[in-house]
């Protein structure tokens, strides 16, 4: 019953700790949703986009879901909002929250507002390396 998912967690605007807190305690309330692992968080600069951003703060989630995938991505999407995300928010800019699906179990999915596995995962060290850990 449910599946397997990882999830990229990552903030640079206002408080950082309390802003991955905050999206941590919001995904374990959602339905059909439970977080079994959480990476320790590491502090990295911005890859790309805007110069001048402040430093991220990542981490990776292990969750066990029975949302199907769209549905993940809506919840965690709104979760973003409720953080102060803008919908329009600037591409690769600096995010109060920043909330992506890596893995959605075995399942290779590619839409238009949804790629998974994520593509740029091992691309990028505040992701493989906190995702490793908890694999």
């Amino acid at each position: 019953m449910g599946v397997i998912c990882y999830l990229g967690i990552g903030s640079n605007l206002g408080n950082r700790h309390k802003n991955i807190k905050t999206a941590v305690e919001k995904i374990n309330r959602l339905k059909e949703t439970k977080i079994i692992k959480i990476s320790g968080i590491r502090q990295t600069n911005p890859v790309g986009g805007v110069s001048g951003q402040r430093k991220f703060l990542n981490a990776v989630l292990k969750i066990k879901t029975n949302l199907a995938p769209l549905a993940l991505l809506k919840n965690l999407q709104k979760i973003e909002r409720q953080l102060g995300r803008p919908k329009n928010h600037i591409h690769l800019g600096p995010r109060t929250i920043d909330l992506d699906i890596l893995f959605y179990g075995n399942e290779v999915i590619k839409t238009a507002n949804l790629n998974v596995p994520h593509p740029r995962i091992f691309e990028r060290d505040f992701v493989a390396k906190p995702l490793l850990e908890i694999i």
